[in-house]
């Protein structure tokens, strides 16, 4: 691998990654259709501003789609997820024969992304970074995360492991024969963490006051990852093998007050989609990281009323037609957990 990166998207994980592959010595070029961050990582640089207020800055090179120099090499995506397939077909033309793309994005973007540039140039990877764009060039660093890369086909390859090299400037990302194992633990955090969006307020104080919720959305999704044969992987604190459908209760219980202390000690204590329903007042990337999963139920024959239910919240909060309530998570919590809607 050359050392030099383009990171398409430069927001809280493509944005963190680029500041410290940079920092690194990489040669790093950040590719953002936000002109008014891309002038701003230019002026001033890739800021990280820390809980305690201090800040660090690392002069990154930045611009906008339209003026990307080709071929590109090593590709680091990190958009959103509905904006995958727009990002990938952009890249495809522009990538080099031997190049690839890593998908550090939330959800099951690689399938996208390979019909875009083909399975052989794409990388998988799950990241959980705790941090936010808070403003041009700015991001607000959450505390520490996890990030683990590996190839489709379940390999690590020679490039796998140079990337994972490189990504210890960062911190301690692994290489992993099962992502889809890490990147299914994800998404069943993250239906939870969705739900948690609809109220304004910490996501561990949800997760206390709806354990039981907590437990049915999870099982959801690992019931549609075991359908596939696929081992689910512990992350951070979440410990995915508390939410088996035979783990004894007090197991869960104690999971789940583990979870919910850990994340108190994290700076950052409300989610992106909250952020993006509250403050930027935009679109989620629910609905793209979500209806993989429930095609994927149904091709398996199973229900998922839960995560039905919670992307019918947020596509409601989206348009305004719904405001932010403890309430949501009460209902959500009556029709799934109460009346015995979850399978």
């Amino acid at each position: 691998m050359s050392g030099s990166y383009t990171v398409v998207g430069g927001g809280a994980i493509g944005g963190t990654i680029a500041f410290h592959l940079a920092r690194a010595g990489h040669s790093v070029l950040v590719v953002d259709a936000d002109a008014e961050h891309v002038a701003a990582v230019r002026e001033q640089g890739l800021i990280i501003r820390r809980a305690d207020g201090s800040e660090q800055r690392q002069q990154v090179s930045a611009c906008t789609p339209d003026e990307v120099p080709g071929p590109l090499h090593a590709v680091v995506l990190a958009v959103k997820a509905n904006a995958t397939a727009t990002a990938a077909r952009w890249i495809a033309p522009r990538l080099a024969e031997d190049g690839f793309v890593v998908s550090l994005q939330n959800g099951l973007c690689e399938p996208e992304i390979a019909a875009a540039v083909g399975a052989g140039r794409t990388v998988s990877a799950f990241v959980n970074l705790f941090a936010d764009l808070v403003e041009p060039g700015v991001i607000a660093d959450g505390g520490p995360g996890a990030l683990v890369v590996g190839e489709l086909d379940g390999t690590i390859s020679p490039r796998v492991r140079e990337f994972v090299a490189d990504l210890q400037a960062w911190g301690p990302a692994l290489a992993s024969e099962n992502v889809a194992g890490f990147l299914w633990s994800k998404l069943a955090y993250g239906v939870v963490a969705a739900a948690s969006a609809t109220v304004d307020d910490p996501i561990f104080d949800t997760i206390d006051r709806h354990p039981e919720l907590t437990v049915a959305l999870a099982r959801e999704v690992y019931a549609i990852a075991a359908a596939q044969g696929i081992a689910p992987e512990p992350f951070d604190a979440w410990q995915a093998g508390a939410f088996a459908l035979d783990a004894p209760p007090d197991r869960t219980r104690t999971a789940l007050a583990e979870f919910c202390a850990w994340l108190r000690t994290q700076p950052k204590t409300k989610t992106g989609i909250w952020r993006d329903l509250a403050v930027r007042r935009r679109p989620t990337e629910v609905p793209a990281q979500y209806r993989p999963v429930l095609r994927l139920a149904a091709d398996h024959g199973l229900k998922c009323p839960g995560i039905e239910a919670v992307l019918d919240l947020i596509g409601e909060l989206e348009s305004g037609n719904r405001a932010m309530s403890r309430e949501n998570i009460v209902g959500l919590e009556r029709a799934i957990v109460h009346n015995g809607g979850n399978s």
